[in-house]
């Protein structure tokens, strides 16, 4: 089990909104429960908002700015957003099981939307690129 499980989702996006989250805990598998917790809590306009804002806000803390991808982060939330609307979990633990996708194949999910690398270009980097292939 993944360390961010120690967490209320309560505790982790407030600790997550104030920079006091434990980099080592904020895996590939809890980026996507920000996004989770954002949208069911907010709605998809706000959880993009806020998600944005925050995570901008924590790769700076931690020394990351040039990790920071615009096109990656909203594609993630609005991949997140499609699978919530198909889930039948009430929680996150059981959601990341139901599309284990996410979690395992992340990359090729993408790659399904974008016929470019938007891993590694800069312009994606910078500003959200639509998908070419396929919208999320």
């Amino acid at each position: 089990m993944e360390a961010h499980y120690k967490l209320s989702d309560t505790e982790f996006e407030n600790q997550f909104k104030a920079c006091r989250i434990d980099p080592m805990i904020f895996s590939h598998e809890a980026h996507f429960r920000l996004a989770w917790i954002h949208i069911n809590k907010y709605g998809m306009a706000q959880a993009l908002e806020n998600i944005q804002t925050q995570l901008k806000s924590f790769v700076a803390f931690v020394g990351s700015k040039d990790k920071y991808n615009t096109t990656l982060t909203i594609a993630g939330i609005s991949a997140v957003n499609h699978f919530i609307q198909r889930s039948h979990s009430s929680n996150f633990k059981d959601f990341i099981k139901e599309f284990p996708r996410l979690k395992n194949n992340f990359k090729a999910l993408i790659k399904s939307h974008y016929s470019f690398d938007v891993f590694n270009s800069k312009k994606a980097k910078r500003k959200y690129l639509q998908p070419d292939i396929q919208p999320f």
